[in-house]
């Protein structure tokens, strides 16, 4: 699967999604957008539209934050790729994005899976905060089944009754998953973890475990950051993730994306399981 601007999913070239959790003004994004294309990702995220716990939590800035992240897109290469949440909202996010998010509270938001599905857009597809692998993967199914083949999965972890870390990481599923469908999976270790230092090993670890891809949450100024501040990390701390992730890669038998450049000197019951094979090719147990 290749995105307008080059970024792949599924190859050989690993996809690095990189940028703020949110939207938060032209100079935020432009900042994060500049630095984290000279690291070397291929992808812009960045939140318009947010699903917060609190409704007194920055909600986004809307239409204004897709403008802002396909300006920034198209000035640095990079592809974009942000959340919709709302079925009526599908085309307005589709006009200014290159991939469609339907985040972990939206995974069987089906009227939302539905209309993605209607669309050619690429779609990732992230883990419900409980869900199961096979209730993720016939969620994807009804993508698949509206048309629309390009779907990646995230895996951003599950919630857990340990609270040390923000949510559990099952790491194990992105080999798993390479067994169960052909659909590309990619990591999201700033939400797994919930903790900014901790991002850089899991992404380590992901690549080396055959993720197709990292989404990864970067942002100027972390401390006064509107959301997830406490996750992010800076523009320095992401390149120098960016370079250790080179040789993981290669070990994997993959590459960093083709911008990249090293610098030197630094199983529950389903209803739904009788069910053998499907679009996908997923194994449906």
């Amino acid at each position: 699967m290749r995105l307008r601007m080059g970024a792949t999913f599924g190859g050989d070239e690993v996809a690095i999604c990189a940028g703020p959790c949110g939207v938060e003004s032209r100079e935020q994004l432009e900042a994060a957008a500049r630095a984290v294309a000279a690291a070397g990702a291929n992808v812009l995220r960045g939140g318009a539209y947010k699903p917060r716990t609190s409704p007194y939590s920055f909600q986004g800035l809307g239409e204004e934050a897709l403008k802002l992240l396909r300006d920034a897109g198209d000035r640095h290469g990079l592809g974009v790729v942000t959340e919709v949440m709302d079925p009526r909202d599908v085309t307005k996010v589709a006009h200014y994005a290159d991939m469609l998010q339907i985040g972990a509270r939206n995974m069987q938001n089906f009227p939302l899976l539905r209309e993605v599905g209607a669309t050619q857009v690429p779609v990732l597809l992230k883990r419900g905060l409980s869900a199961t692998v096979q209730e993720w993967l016939l969620a994807a199914e009804y993508v698949l089944l509206g048309g629309n083949e390009n779907v990646v999965l995230c895996e951003r972890g599950v919630r857990s009754f340990d609270v040390a870390t923000r949510n559990l990481l099952d790491i194990s599923v992105v080999p798993l998953l390479e067994e169960m469908t052909h659909l590309p999976v990619i990591v999201d270790p700033s939400h797994a973890m919930g903790i900014a230092r901790l991002v850089p090993p899991i992404a380590v670890a992901s690549i080396a475990a055959g993720a197709h891809g990292l989404l990864i949450e970067v942002h100027p100024d972390p401390a006064n950051a509107l959301s997830d501040g406490a996750q992010s990390l800076d523009c320095e701390q992401f390149a120098q993730l960016m370079r250790r992730l080179g040789p993981v890669a290669e070990i994997a038998g993959r590459r960093l994306p083709r911008r990249y450049r090293v610098v030197s000197g630094s199983s529950a019951s389903n209803p739904d399981s009788a069910v053998r094979s499907s679009t996908s090719g997923v194994k449906l147990v």
